[in-house]
């Protein structure tokens, strides 16, 4: 005897999957509530939960506890070498790179900068704030810190800008490498989790870096956290990053 109800749950997981394959429900967008889409089959919710239940477990839509059901990212890999360019990383993967400020301010340097920017412990910083988006789809949050005292102009130029290669270069800083990077896992906090469309807990890449000018002098201090379920971080050879003279 033929199991009816299963025959409607694939028929509604494999109409949901090609809805996502042919674009109508984009990497991060939210799924129709399961009531819309018992509507929309003209079944009962138990049954749309049981298809979507499936996406989930396929790896193609992840849920979120209390907010619905969510297309899962598109993976992006995103080289880590002495010169990273963010603009180009994405680029030459095929994806749209864009920033979103969320802060710009000059405080005081916590313990750690102080002791990574070579600064004094009642020394200041310029610190910037944001996202990055690949697609429009969010990436990595991130916090970028530099010496107050030696680049004064640069919260501006940061604000005008958005790049901070171009942002250091119009404060005097024309060249600049990465001196080292450190990759640890954590798990994505609440504020995280809704800056990266993702659900509390979920994993997190972080990379802390150092970047210094020609002089071996410490320019910019860098906190970033990629989801980890749509960033792949490689590392290699850096013959084919850009110099600093290209955006980032």
């Amino acid at each position: 005897m033929r199991d009816d109800t299963h025959t409607i749950w694939q028929a509604i997981r494999e109409s949901l999957a090609a809805d996502i394959d042919e674009g109508r429900y984009a990497p991060g967008d939210k799924l129709p509530t399961e009531a819309a889409l018992a509507r929309r089959f003209g079944v009962n919710r138990h049954t749309v939960r049981r298809a979507v239940a499936s996406l989930v477990d396929a790896g193609v839509v992840y849920s979120r506890r209390g907010s619905g059901s969510y297309v899962q990212q598109t993976n992006t890999e995103y080289p880590l070498g002495r010169r990273v360019s963010f603009t180009r990383n994405l680029r030459a993967a095929g994806r749209m790179p864009s920033r979103r400020i969320l802060l710009i301010e000059t405080r005081a340097a916590d313990r750690r900068e102080a002791e990574a920017l070579r600064l004094s412990p009642d020394d200041q910083v310029h610190s910037y704030d944001g996202l990055s988006y690949a697609d429009d789809q969010p990436l990595a949050i991130f916090r970028s810190v530099f010496p107050a005292n030696r680049l004064p102009g640069l919260p501006e130029a940061l604000a005008r800008l958005r790049s901070t290669t171009e942002s250091l270069r119009a404060v005097g800083v024309y060249d600049f490498t990465r001196a080292w990077t450190r990759v640890s896992a954590q798990s994505a906090t609440a504020p995280q989790a809704l800056h990266l469309r993702l659900r509390a807990g979920a994993p997190l890449l972080q990379t802390l870096g150092l970047n210094v000018d020609t002089d071996d002098q410490p320019v910019e201090y860098g906190c970033s956290w990629f989801s980890g379920e749509s960033v792949t971080l490689t590392f290699g050879r850096d013959n084919d990053l850009p110099h600093p003279s290209e955006t980032i």
